[in-house]
């Protein structure tokens, strides 16, 4: 995968500066929002335009980015997959199968998770570093509750990886289950298949929950504490609700791309074998 992207580095980070460019266009919605409400309120159509100028240059960039990713990373795909493929013995016909399919995987993950994972992750910064010029109160409160939540997630993650391990050790086998065209195998594939998919998803929801909760206590304490201290200008008030759900958002996303990582991780370490 390293060899893949010094290959194609130039387009890579051009990909990468656009992906940074929409996350940092993303983070100011909220405020020029705020600064639209109070504009029209003292009779000024100014934040208006500066809310439209910026809407044009998120579409622009948005566009352009998916554009060139699309066919990007096509290239990338099929490039992967031919240095893998060919790197293997040529009988194991199973594993070469799962593994083409976890090559797509890790693509995918590049084109469209990862944008997401920059926006979260910038958005997460900045969204708690604008909350503090706002409110040092609800500051510190998302400091708390983000060490909380990824704290959840990284007590389970030897977990997580295990369960992943063992789906992709029965994906391997998929071809050669169909292959020997017994229904009973088949059928102890499947239900194998389907018991570590559905042990992934338990765990997944556990955590989500007990975030969640968190999450809520959090928007309930920020809720109170912005008008217990007095703030006066809607705007001010709305632009502050705004980034807290923002911040939401964005830490509730975070952990999920963690456990996407530790996903891929193991999957990378697959096609490294010979």
């Amino acid at each position: 995968m390293t060899d893949i992207l010094k290959k194609y580095k130039i387009r890579f980070s051009l990909t990468l500066l656009l992906i940074l460019t929409e996350a940092a266009l993303a983070i100011l919605f909220p405020l020029f929002i705020g600064f639209a409400i109070d504009g029209i309120i003292n009779g000024s159509h100014y934040g208006v335009i500066q809310l439209g100028v910026l809407s044009l240059a998120a579409l622009i960039v948005g566009v352009g980015r998916r554009v060139l990713d699309s066919r990007f990373y096509a290239q990338v795909y099929q490039c992967l997959s031919l240095h893998t493929i060919s790197r293997m013995k040529s009988n194991l016909f199973s594993k070469k199968s799962a593994r083409l399919g976890m090559i797509r995987e890790l693509v995918e993950f590049s084109e469209n998770l990862l944008p997401e994972l920059v926006n979260s992750t910038l958005g997460l910064v900045g969204v708690i570093c604008i909350i503090a010029t706002l409110n040092l109160t609800v500051f510190y409160c998302s400091l708390i509750v983000t060490a909380i939540i990824f704290l959840i997630y990284w007590i389970t993650s030897a977990k997580t990886i295990h369960l992943n391990k063992a789906a992709n050790d029965e994906s391997e086998k998929q071809v050669d289950v169909i292959a020997s065209n017994n229904q009973e195998i088949l059928r102890a594939h499947l239900r194998k298949t389907m018991k570590w998919n559905v042990k992934l998803s338990d765990l997944e929801a556990v955590n989500f929950s007990i975030s969640w909760l968190v999450l809520v206590i959090f928007l309930l304490t920020a809720i109170i504490v912005s008008v217990s201290d007095g703030i006066l200008r809607y705007g001010a008030i709305f632009s502050l609700i705004m980034y807290v759900f923002q911040y939401i958002e964005n830490v509730i996303n975070l952990p999920m791309f963690y456990q996407h990582f530790l996903r891929l991780k193991e999957i990378k370490g697959r096609l490294e074998e010979v």
